[in-house]
């Protein structure tokens, strides 16, 4: 008998904790829905549910009118590893220490790392949480979590290949036991998916920012990038196409997102609107239908939001709210840049209805300074026409070897952020800096934001094991041998 009672208390424990047990706790219920997020890498809301004109985005529209539309959805950071870590959180990466992209990694490429910097997360993950409640979880594609993570615990089902395999044996949820619900992920290359993406629309088509110059090079690459959106719409298609017949569509919540803008200069990694912006779709069973949403709603959100749909609790620990309750509202959001790759910053942005208020805490930084896309065409088009004296004012702002501290613009009649009203003489303008400064340094201090402090050595030192000679910051020199 005593053998017996605890064997029953381990069992009980196991359900209680959903300590790997995976299996289904006494909280699931039939009434539960899947939780599906379509993760799309490096994509703009360059689709016709958004007003774009250039292209048709058919099965992205049909989300977007079954379900929530939202206009103002803003990732915290302008790329990926940063802006993964929040999401997968529901808290700031500044405030669990995984704002530096590609921090926390022992292996890299497939090399283990001398050095490195772990970052033991202390919190629960949003898979991990969902699985103690009796969810089956898998993950199709990327992880690139800024802290010390075993995907095997945070997933009962991991297919490393991005893309879409079509929920066969293996892959999605096909392994998922029958009557059991399900939180996944489906990383969608978007953006990155040059080589699959057929040459539809030509340079011709497009239109040219009023910060880049009207040059080939830029027409080139925005057609490439609708071309890689209309290939991420049919791709969309098969995913919906495949819950269909799984039988699974009509109690699934589909979230379609992308983690930040596209690989443009002043995008991705930046915090101007077309790098944290992003297109963001809720669909499905207790999702209002044919909604457009226009208030302000952040890439922390998503967990909270997630949860709550599944009759989960929240932790306390999220920072994110649940963006379909009722007393839902943001007055702003607040996004960050970090050290990318090998590239050291520091860029505060907030977000609010009307503005947006940077602080480059980095003056001595040139926007563009040496990074992964130095040797791309247009990083190189754009030296050369700085260099030259080709560039408009606008164009050449952001060539420039120098930039302000401080950035304000008029969302509403500067979409495009071209006009630094920072030294405006209108007073209701330095009347709102002010309140933006103040919602920033609160925000800092409230949040922890763990970017005031430098990276240690140690870090700095697996960066430059990791990039070498692209290293050129001069934080770098102390560590260097």
């Amino acid at each position: 008998m005593k053998i017996i009672s605890l064997i029953l208390l381990y069992l009980s424990f196991s359900l209680v904790t959903g300590q790997n047990s995976h299996q289904p706790s006494p909280e699931v219920g039939p009434a539960q829905p899947n939780i599906l997020w379509i993760y799309v890498e490096d994509t703009n809301g360059w689709m016709s549910c958004y007003g774009d004109k250039v292209i048709e985005t058919p099965n992205i529209d049909q989300l977007a009118s079954n379900g929530i539309r939202f206009d103002r959805a803003y990732m915290t950071a302008g790329v990926c590893s940063p802006t993964r870590s929040a999401n997968i959180t529901g808290m700031y990466q500044t405030s669990i220490g995984a704002h530096e992209h590609y921090s926390s990694f022992s292996m890299w490429r497939g090399n283990k790392m001398e050095s490195w910097e772990p970052n033991h997360l202390g919190v629960k993950t949003v898979p991990e949480i969902f699985q103690a409640a009796g969810y089956y979880t898998f993950n199709d594609g990327k992880f690139h979590y800024n802290f010390v993570y075993d995907e095997d615990d945070l997933y009962d089902h991991v297919h490393p290949p991005m893309g879409f395999h079509g929920a066969r044996k293996g892959t999605a949820w096909s392994e998922c036991p029958e009557g059991q619900p399900f939180f996944g992920q489906i990383q969608l290359r978007g953006g990155k998916n040059l080589r699959n993406s057929p040459a539809i629309i030509k340079p011709e088509e497009v239109k040219v920012h009023p910060y880049y110059p009207d040059h080939q090079v830029f027409r080139q690459m925005i057609a490439d990038h609708y071309n890689t959106i209309l290939e991420l719409d049919r791709i969309t298609g098969e995913i919906v196409r495949a819950l269909k017949r799984d039988g699974h569509y009509e109690n699934t919540v589909i979230f379609f997102f992308s983690d930040h803008g596209c690989a443009l200069p002043r995008h991705k990694q930046f915090i101007y609107d077309e790098g944290i912006r992003v297109p963001f779709i809720a669909s499905g069973p207790g999702i209002e239908s044919g909604k457009v949403r226009s208030d302000l709603v952040s890439g922390i959100d998503l967990a909270p939001t997630s949860l709550a749909l599944a009759g989960i609790r929240t932790p306390d620990s999220m920072q994110g709210q649940n963006m379909l309750s009722a007393d839902y509202h943001r007055d702003y959001v607040i996004s960050a840049r970090d050290r990318c790759d090998f590239t050291i910053d520091r860029i505060r942005a907030v977000t609010t209805q009307r503005f947006k208020y940077m602080r480059n805490f980095m003056t001595d930084k040139p926007y563009l300074q040496p990074n992964y896309r130095s040797e791309s065409a247009a990083m190189k088009l754009l030296a050369r026409m700085h260099k030259e004296g080709t560039l408009n004012e606008v164009q050449d702002r952001f060539a420039s070897e120098v930039r302000p501290a401080e950035e304000f613009y008029d969302l509403v009649n500067d979409p495009h952020e071209t006009e630094n009203l920072i030294h405006s003489a209108d007073r209701n303008i330095s009347l709102e800096i002010a309140r933006h400064r103040d919602i920033l340094y609160r925000w800092i201090l409230e949040t922890d934001d763990k970017g005031r402090f430098p990276e240690t050595n140690n870090a700095l030192r697996a960066v430059v094991d990791r990039w070498g000679e692209k290293a050129v910051n001069r934080e770098y020199e102390r560590v260097r041998n």
